[in-house]
């Protein structure tokens, strides 16, 4: 009996002790340890900005906008006329009759090229991805003598399908599938032009032929890039998302 009052007496005094212990503040510089909690996974929609910010700089950081400046349209315009000298004679032919100062040299530069918000949807299996790139670029068609003759805003979406395949070694990575302008989404507006030209007649021959030749020209500026830009993103991104689409799960939230 008088060892069980004693082992009582001992186990009150220690619970004591040790409650004041608790109570006495740290030695300097000795920080008390936070307890653990486990790491909280990254959120779907996480992912799915991560992906698109990731995308979106490799794009600017690999060229895209000098790419697009860079675009050889005058060429272009010049072939699509055959003999009979392409968009550029047939342009002249009309402008000259009305103002003589104009020559036979005429340029198209590409200025202010745009990246616009891309857009990232997950098709209904889950297994594969669709980016949208909308870009934007101002044309100003000019002559030597008169400066600016047109200035026209062009907006373009490119949709690049994005894929997870396993290579030759049998590693799972992130692959272009399908990369193809976005139909119906080029848009050309006048931003500005010489008011005692024929301005409409101009304008209607310029984006006659740019509407056929400009999305396919910039379609090929544009899907290699994306297709280098996915096989140098961050390898815990990659992974990420591999692992989403292999397994069919939803990171895309539809807002």
């Amino acid at each position: 009996m008088f060892q069980i009052g004693g082992l009582i007496v001992f186990c009150g005094l220690l619970t004591q002790t040790t409650a004041l212990l608790e109570a006495l503040p740290l030695p300097l510089g000795q920080a008390q340890p936070l307890p653990l909690t486990p790491a909280l996974a990254s959120s779907p929609t996480d992912l799915a900005g991560s992906l698109t910010s990731a995308l979106s700089n490799g794009l600017l950081s690999g060229g895209l906008l000098d790419s697009l400046t860079n675009l050889p349209l005058l060429d272009i315009l010049k072939s699509e006329g055959g003999n009979s000298g392409g968009l550029i004679g047939g342009l002249l032919g009309r402008v000259t009759s009305v103002i003589p100062l104009l020559d036979n040299i005429l340029d198209v530069k590409v200025t202010n090229p745009q990246l616009l918000e891309l857009g990232l949807v997950q098709s209904p299996d889950g297994h594969r991805l669709y980016l949208t790139i909308p870009l934007g670029v101002v044309l100003n068609v000019k002559t030597p003598l008169v400066g600016s003759l047109l200035k026209l805003a062009v907006k373009l979406n490119i949709t690049a399908e994005i894929l997870a395949v396993r290579n030759e070694q049998g590693r799972i990575h992130l692959v272009l599938g399908d990369c193809t302008h976005s139909p119906g989404s080029l848009e050309l507006s006048l931003l500005d032009g010489v008011g005692s030209l024929p301005i409409q007649n101009l304008v209607d021959s310029l984006t006659g032929v740019l509407t056929k030749v400009l999305p396919e020209l910039v379609q090929h500026q544009v899907c290699p890039l994306v297709n280098s830009v996915l096989a140098n993103l961050d390898m815990t991104l990659v992974h990420d998302t591999v692992d989403k689409l292999i397994h069919g799960l939803t990171f895309v939230i539809k807002v």
